[in-house]
């Protein structure tokens, strides 16, 4: 948990040569994503959906914690908001980008994404990022749910901020 707290922190700065090493150590498992691995971006889907490279294979991710307004869903319509989600995640997770991963308690959803919370180099984490900017509310379905009274509280400050979706948009 202490690695946890270090990767939340958004103050601390990770350099690359640590994520690598975190990497080696991650991919010495076998094919079954671990706990935590490093992953390579390979393109996103939406604001909360993106494309990786991990561990040898691509993997379809959706962020746990959080969900940004739809703009490729196949039966909805673009939402509010959505464009712009979508938009700040194409461009902070840049093709190629090294970023990392860490899962909580269920491993993939109903469509077979894997469900992570995503860091970037610097130990940012981006599903909080996106609600901070008013681009995501939070979703906590459990058992996922080891962010969710830390995201409900980044939330009301982003709706009290009227930031993003919470300027822009009605409910």
């Amino acid at each position: 948990m202490q690695l946890l707290r270090f990767w939340r922190s958004p103050t601390n700065y990770v350099p690359t040569a640590l994520l690598l090493l975190l990497g080696v150590l991650s991919s010495c498992t076998n094919t079954n994503i671990s706990q935590s691995a490093l992953a390579t971006i390979v393109s996103v889907v939406d604001g909360d959906t993106i494309v990786l490279r991990v561990q040898n294979q691509t993997e379809t991710v959706r962020l746990l914690g959080i969900d940004t307004p739809e703009t490729v869903h196949p039966t909805k319509p673009i939402e509010c908001f959505g464009p712009e989600a979508s938009a700040f995640t194409k461009a902070t997770l840049v093709e190629g980008s090294l970023v990392k991963l860490v899962r909580d308690v269920e491993p993939r959803d109903r469509y077979q994404r894997l469900l992570v919370y995503l860091f970037l180099a610097d130990g940012t984490l981006f599903n909080q990022l996106l609600i901070d900017r008013g681009l995501a509310r939070t979703l906590s379905i459990e058992p996922n749910t080891a962010f969710a009274s830390q995201f409900a509280s980044h939330e009301s400050s982003a709706r009290n901020r009227r930031v993003g979706l919470w300027l822009s948009c009605e409910r």
